[in-house]
């Protein structure tokens, strides 16, 4: 994206972070930008929201970083907070560029060449946000499953859940982050086939959560 070298002089000496380091966090805009040098860095939708757990996963990886390599730069380019989370999954090298000063740098380019920059940025960031769609396609199908499984049907024939346990709680047995696990109630009660936001949710349209299930 940026010629390495013109850069990377500007910047602290290498550094190692150990497996398991969370280098980005989705929803945030970071503090540096990261020149991957050596190592696997893997990216995806993580566990939780906090970077310092140490037990912090990617319950859904969507890629992983080919190095040597920029890791994510088009978000600094556009000036946007991460779409995913960076995990280091081996020891990994890196060199870390301040934020202002590698926007600095690209606002010195000619102009043509800054369009060409935010044009590859935007095109990639909009690739991973149809990832990230598909994700919560598939966690809208386990939700449905999930509350297909724990319905229960009344005297006047309604059909319901109860939440009986914390989202986060009923989000790992889906195997998608807590987040997730809202965004997808959220798209089912937009589709109408749940109702309700509090511990009960009301199943509208049980046939239409069958087939969204798969069942």
């Amino acid at each position: 994206m940026i010629e390495s070298t013109s850069l990377l002089s500007m910047t602290s000496p290498l550094v190692q972070v150990q497996p398991g380091s969370v280098l980005l966090v989705r929803g945030l805009m970071p503090d540096f930008v990261h020149f991957i040098e050596t190592g696997l860095v893997l990216l995806g939708i993580g566990s939780n929201r906090d970077a310092k757990d140490p037990h912090f996963l990617l319950n859904h990886q969507l890629g992983e970083l080919n190095v040597p390599g920029w890791l994510e730069a088009g978000d600094a380019v556009l000036g946007l907070p991460s779409l995913v989370d960076a995990l280091a999954q081996t020891s990994v090298t890196l060199r870390r560029v301040p934020l202002p000063e590698f926007q600095g740098l690209v606002s010195t380019v000619p102009l043509p060449v800054q369009t060409v920059l935010h044009d590859i940025a935007r095109a990639h960031r909009q690739q991973m946000e149809l990832a990230i769609s598909r994700v919560a396609k598939d966690a809208e199908a386990r939700c449905a499953e999930w509350l297909l499984s724990h319905a229960q049907t009344t005297e006047k024939g309604a059909c319901s859940v109860m939440f009986l346990q914390r989202k986060r709680m009923i989000a790992a047995q889906l195997g998608i982050a807590p987040e997730t696990l809202s965004r997808a109630l959220r798209h089912l009660r937009e589709r109408r086939l749940i109702s309700g936001s509090g511990r009960v949710v009301n199943l509208v349209d049980p046939t239409g959560l069958r087939s969204l299930a798969g069942a």
